[in-house]
């Protein structure tokens, strides 16, 4: 057995061995200069977040001229975002945001990356903006929801119907304090605090990069949006290019300011481009990170440790269950989580399985099955590109509650059948008797003898029910049709205890 497992041991570190071997061999050797890719796609997380901070390193290492960020997001997560843009901030390559392709969006969380980026760049038929927080709210304070950008840049406001501020200057909007006085009174505190806080940050971000600040607030106050030749003709971005060619040409040339302070003129026309794909880590953590997959293995963790509590020594329940609760609580630590979801969804759970022990008459199973679906309902804070699926959270709770009604009429079949097993298997069976009796006596049932009482005279041979057991002596009662067959002939005796 030893030398079995020290051969799996031997034959594990030789594959492992082969395997790294094999990644060094085909992994590109760094090359001067050139310019590298990333993709931003979809909610920003953790994984995405990892993946970017990962591509700057790379770039620095490799010396390239700069390094691109083709983004097309509806938001994503505050904290990955900023994560991002610190990395950007404090980068020691050009970094170019480029929204493309044509179609694509940078909302939310892509706007406050395009503004921290050196070089901001859009695609035709794209837009950016809309960067209010919603985890606290669902839409904007203030009234009525925003409806989108206008013609020449104006952006619809959710002032509640009243007439738009009068309109001077080259873009139409009064300069100045109507964005923010929009903005001040409304909603709660909670909702203000989180506005304010948006809004400095992307004001902070247009003044470092020499952006447009006034479309900066207005994006976060009223979810103003622009599209790609208003967002060039206010200063929110430096570049209109439909092709990754014509990005990087129209880039050539520019001045940009790093985190040391010094400027850095890019040289990248006709640059050769690499792009970064998410290695295994990115991929697992973008995985694990789903909120639709931290949902499932918490619900797995969950049932698969009490199924090994209902049956100690499966084994295969406990593993299971162990390892997805494990994975589920790290999903759960960098998402945006309530934890009276949490605590709902446990208390569900629990509830339903003390239904099973505890004859409430199904009062701990429909309480628990509640708790449940409020629990998954409420489970995340809500941000753009991340959450629950509606129906997935409804089928869960129409299967644990078929799950729950089956386990209850499988019960109550059980209940319902007769005992198989046991001194109470007797009853209702017939016996012969042994001799005449009247008042008590013997008689066979299964080829055993029993001491019987029967209310009435039983003659020997008769054939009785067995209405009964008091201790070791059963209660009988003649069956109608006299004599049956004598058994004593035919069957071996011995005596009851």
């Amino acid at each position: 057995m030893a030398s079995n497992v020290r051969a799996c041991c031997l034959l594990l570190l030789l594959g492992l061995a082969s395997t790294l071997l094999a990644a060094q061999r085909e992994a590109p050797s760094p090359a001067e200069g050139g310019v590298l890719l990333i993709d931003i796609k979809g909610g920003i997380g953790p994984a995405t977040s990892d993946h970017v901070q990962r591509g700057l390193e790379q770039a620095a290492a490799e010396g390239a001229d700069a390094l691109v960020l083709r983004i097309d997001t509806p938001g994503g997560l505050d904290a990955a975002t900023r994560d991002i843009n610190q990395a950007i901030l404090a980068a020691e390559v050009p970094v170019i945001a480029w929204v493309a392709p044509s179609g694509a969006r940078a909302a939310s969380a892509g706007t406050y990356i395009v503004y921290a980026s050196h070089l901001a760049a859009m695609a035709p038929a794209t837009a950016l903006g809309a960067a209010t927080p919603v985890a606290l709210g669902g839409a904007p304070p203030g009234g009525d929801a925003p409806t989108g950008g206008a013609e020449d840049g104006e952006a619809a406001r959710g002032d509640g119907g009243r007439e738009d501020d009068a309109r001077n200057g080259e873009d139409g909007r009064q300069e100045g304090a109507p964005a923010r006085e929009r903005g001040r009174g409304a909603g709660s505190a909670s909702e203000r605090k989180a506005i304010n806080d948006s809004v400095a940050y992307l004001r902070s971000l247009a003044e470092l990069r020499g952006r447009n600040v006034e479309f900066a607030e207005e994006a976060v106050r009223d979810a103003a949006t622009l599209t790609a030749s208003q967002a060039r003709a206010r200063g929110v971005v430096e570049i209109v290019a439909a092709d990754l060619d014509a990005l990087l040409a129209q880039a050539d040339g520019r001045q940009v300011a790093l985190a040391g302070g010094g400027a850095v003129t890019l040289a990248v026309a006709g640059a050769a481009v690499t792009e970064i794909t998410p290695d295994w880590r990115v991929k697992l953590l973008s995985v694990l990170t789903e909120p639709t997959v931290a949902y499932l293995l918490l619900l797995v963790g969950l049932y698969g440790l009490l199924f090994e509590g209902y049956s100690p020594g499966a084994i295969v329940p406990g593993v299971v269950g162990g390892i997805s609760l494990l994975l589920g609580l790290y999903a759960l630590q960098v998402l945006p989580v309530n934890y009276a979801g949490v605590a709902l969804i446990v208390l569900g759970v629990a509830l339903m399985t003390a239904e099973l022990a505890v004859p409430s008459f199904g009062a701990l199973g429909i309480g628990g099955l509640a708790a449940l679906m409020v629990g998954s309902v409420v489970l995340f804070e809500d941000a753009p590109g991340f959450g629950v699926p509606g129906r997935l959270i409804a089928s869960i709770g129409v299967a644990s509650g078929l799950a729950f009604m089956g386990v209850l009429w499988l019960a109550v079949r059980a209940r319902r059948r007769p005992v198989v097993s046991g001194r109470e298997e007797l009853v209702g069976h017939e016996a012969v008797a042994d001799d005449d009796f009247s008042g008590r006596g013997r008689v066979r049932i299964r080829g055993e003898l029993w001491q019987a009482e029967a209310a009435g005279p039983v003659r020997a041979g008769q054939r009785v029910r067995v209405l009964a057991i008091d201790g070791l002596v059963l209660r009988v009662a003649p069956l109608d049709g006299g004599d049956g067959p004598d058994e004593r002939l035919s069957e071996p005796s011995e005596a009851a205890p």
